[in-house]
C-alpha cells in the first residue's frame, strides 16, 4: 500500500499546489509517500528545495490509475475532478484526501521557521509563472525600484537581464525558501507564498494578479494587506505605504496533519494484517 500526493503544477499554473503537498508529504515522510506533479520541474523543485524524496511525472489526474494500485492511499491538490472522478478516487483508494478541503492554511512549519534578523528588508515575489508575460510587461514599463526580486521557477530564461535594469537585486529561483524566509517584508502575488512568510514570522502584502483567483476569506480573516492590480510602480508605491505601518496578522493557524496521519497508520496496519495473516 502506497502513499500518493498529487499537484496540480506547471509553467502555466505554478507551483502553488506542489508546495502545499510538498507540506503535508513531509509531515508523512515515515510513509515514503511519492509525489505526483503535471510537470516534471514541478516535481524537481519539491525534490531540490521542499524535502521531497520520491516525485514521478503525471500529465494529468485521471492517469494515476496507471501507476497507483487499487487500496493505495491518495493526497491531491487539482481543480481537474469532478464528482464522478471523485466517486472514482473513493471506490479506488482506501483514502482519498482533497487538500482544497483539508486546511486552509498548509505550510511546512519546518521549513519556513522564524529568522531572527532577516537580511533583506523589502522582496517582491510575483509567483513561479508569468507564461503570459503580465508581470514583465508590467516591469518594462516601470522605474528602477530599491527592491529585491525573487524569480519565478517557471519564468523565461533571460528576463534576468530585463529585471536587473528596474530592481537593485534580483535573486535565483533556487534559494526560494532562504529569500521568503529572510524577507522582512514581502510583496507577492501568491498567498501560498504569503502564508509560508507568515510561518516565517515576516509581513506580507498580496497584491492581485488579474489571471488568479484568490480565497477572499482567508485573506480577510487573516487581515494580510491587498493590493488591487495596478502599475508596478503604483503597486510598490502603495506596498512602501503599508509596510510603514504594517497591520496585525490574526488568526494565522497552520493545518494539524495529525489526524490525517493516525487515519493513514491504521490503514496501513490494517492492510499489513490482512495481507500477511
Amino acid at each position: 500500500m502506497q502513499v500518493y500526493f498529487y499537484a496540480k503544477s506547471g509553467h502555466a499554473i505554478g507551483l502553488e499546489g506542489a508546495k502545499r503537498c510538498a507540506a503535508i508529504a513531509n509531515e508523512l515522510k515515515e510513509f515514503d509517500p511519492i509525489l505526483c506533479t503535471s510537470d516534471f520541474r514541478a516535481g524537481a523543485f519539491a525534490k531540490d528545495l521542499l524535502g521531497i524524496r520520491r516525485y514521478v511525472n503525471i500529465d494529468v489526474v485521471r492517469n494515476l490509475h496507471n501507476i497507483m494500485q487499487k487500496r493505495d492511499i491518495l493526497l491531491y491538490n487539482t481543480d481537474e475532478t469532478n464528482e464522478l472522478m471523485q466517486e472514482g478516487m473513493s471506490e479506488f483508494c482506501s483514502l482519498v484526501y482533497n487538500l482544497e478541503e483539508l486546511g486552509e492554511i498548509i505550510v511546512d512549519k519546518e521549513l519556513y521557521t522564524k529568522i531572527e534578523n532577516p537580511s533583506i528588508k523589502k522582496a517582491i515575489f510575483f509567483g513561479d509563472d508569468d507564461y503570459n508575460e503580465l508581470f514583465l510587461q508590467g516591469v518594462k514599463e516601470s522605474s528602477k525600484h530599491d527592491i529585491t526580486l525573487l524569480m519565478g521557477h517557471y519564468f523565461f530564461l533571460g528576463n534576468e537581464k530585463i529585471f536587473t535594469q528596474h530592481f537593485n537585486e534580483v535573486i535565483d529561483e533556487e534559494e526560494y525558501v532562504e529569500t521568503i524566509q529572510n524577507s522582512k517584508y514581502l510583496l507577492t502575488a501568491s498567498l501560498q507564498t504569503a502564508l509560508e512568510s507568515i510561518s516565517c514570522g515576516n509581513s506580507p502584502v498580496l497584491f492581485k494578479r488579474e489571471d488568479k483567483s484568490y480565497n477572499e476569506e482567508l485573506i480577510k480573516k487573516l487581515n494580510i494587506p491587498v493590493i488591487e492590480s495596478k502599475s508596478i510602480d503604483d503597486t510598490i508605491a502603495e506596498f512602501e505605504n503599508i509596510i510603514k505601518s504594517y497591520p496585525s496578522i490574526e488568526n494565522f493557524e497552520i493545518y494539524d496533519v495529525s489526524e490525517v496521519k493516525n487515519e493513514i497508520s491504521k490503514k496501513i496496519e490494517d492492510y499489513k494484517k490482512l495481507t500477511q495473516g
